[in-house]
């Protein structure tokens, strides 16, 4: 028999990592899951993301961790190099216990959120090409309404739709008393290009807080690249991508390595995505009836690496005392706070040197940049990596199989 006997009709918005995570755990507890998507099916592509510490073992309780393995891509490790493309710094996957900069298991996002897709597409309802557009909340539950969908009735609300959250919007109020800007932005696309990257995840700095990244895909002639760059806040609009790739392309143009090549492929590429370098900071998850996880809740930014783990983990946490509390959510949100916001703020806590520290503005501060990735694989500074990377796992999961059941 489930566990779950009240506040039965859940709505998740966003269709990613974490929206169908917890619409998976919610459903083996009874309870009934709805999950709208923006985007008209599950996105395929994407940069990959680590499957690390807690996160993995959330995996690897849903029974995904062998399927996971057979999609992750093949990554020696990380690698600096200079303008002529020579190693000044490497640091290999298996050093701090597979989760190093690049983890051991690290999987293409868009191949994560398809397996999860998979794994609740028989028994969730998922509504696609449809967006939130008001939440009415009452003493019996929300009303919701939708761009294209009839509006419907819910017990609950979670929201795992990402960095700019409609439903942290709704329920929380607007981005900026949330979005705490770190001074930069990334831009990530799939090169259809052979670069001879050898298996390593290849980091070029440039001066003028400039970083081009290259990294192997899942399949042949795949290059995974990202731009960054450090800067003040800068006016765009989100969906002018030309206007983005012309503003990357100005900053980077002639800056060394294989930039050049990188920036003609940018064109064609069919996942083009910019964004802000920021963290979303929150006092508490929940607000109602409605509760974030993911980066809706926490974004720590890429810069850690712990943002799949914190979706994964959240996800676990919010349907695991939803389930033991039998769907009473005040007694599950509040447990579910309790767990999870101390591993948010550690996760949250950005690697020595923060974003001074992955774009250096100097030739001298590049230098010393690469020189540190060289000690930090030797004492006494390797503890300070052994801390970075045990970040992943300082969290306690709790036996969820009863409720579960």
């Amino acid at each position: 028999m489930k566990n779950a006997t009240t506040n039965l009709d859940i709505l998740v918005s966003g269709g990613g990592i974490a929206g169908p995570a917890v619409a998976y755990w919610l459903r083996r507890a009874g309870f009934r899951p709805v999950v709208v998507e923006r985007a008209p099916a599950p996105r395929p592509g994407g940069q990959t993301v680590d499957l690390r510490g807690a996160g993995r073992t959330v995996i690897e309780r849903m029974g995904l961790l062998g399927r996971a393995g057979e999609l992750a891509v093949d990554q020696r490790g990380i690698a600096l190099v200079d303008r002529r493309g020579r190693h000044t710094a490497r640091m290999p996957t298996e050093l701090f216990g597979g989760e190093g900069i690049v983890s051991d298991l690290e999987i293409l996002r868009g191949d994560l959120a398809g397996l999860l897709y998979e794994a609740t597409a028989d028994d969730v309802e998922y509504l696609f090409d449809d967006t939130l557009t008001a939440l009415h909340e009452d003493a019996d539950g929300v009303h919701a309404v939708f761009e294209n969908a009839p509006p419907r009735r819910f017990d609950l609300v979670v929201g795992a739709d990402g960095l700019h959250s409609t439903t942290r919007r709704l329920a929380f109020g607007p981005e900026r008393d949330h979005f705490v800007p770190l001074g930069g932005y990334t831009a990530w696309f799939t090169a259809r290009l052979d670069l001879a990257l050898d298996d390593w995840f290849l980091m070029y700095n440039a001066p003028g807080g400039r970083v081009v990244m290259a990294r192997p895909g899942r399949l042949p002639g795949e290059t995974k690249v990202a731009f960054g760059f450090r800067s003040a806040p800068i006016a765009h609009d989100r969906r002018d991508r030309a206007a983005q790739q012309r503003l990357i392309t100005e900053k980077f143009a002639g800056a060394g390595w294989e930039t050049d090549r990188l920036l003609a492929a940018m064109a064609d590429a069919e996942d083009f995505y910019f964004e802000h370098l920021g963290q979303v900071r929150l006092d508490g998850y929940t607000r109602g009836r409605t509760a974030l996880i993911g980066d809706a809740a926490c974004c720590p930014t890429p810069l850690t690496g712990l943002g799949t783990s914190l979706a994964l983990v959240g996800a676990h946490l919010l349907a695991g005392e939803l389930a033991t509390a039998r769907g009473d959510f005040t007694t599950a949100y509040a447990a579910y706070q309790h767990r999870m916001r101390p591993y948010a703020a550690q996760a949250q806590q950005l690697p020595p040197g923060g974003m001074r520290g992955f774009a250096p503005n100097s030739a001298p501060m590049i230098a010393l940049r690469a020189a540190s990735m060289r000690w930090m694989t030797r004492r006494p500074l390797r503890r300070i990596m052994e801390a970075q990377a045990a970040k992943a796992s300082a969290v306690e999961l709790p036996d969820y199989t009863r409720a579960f059941a």
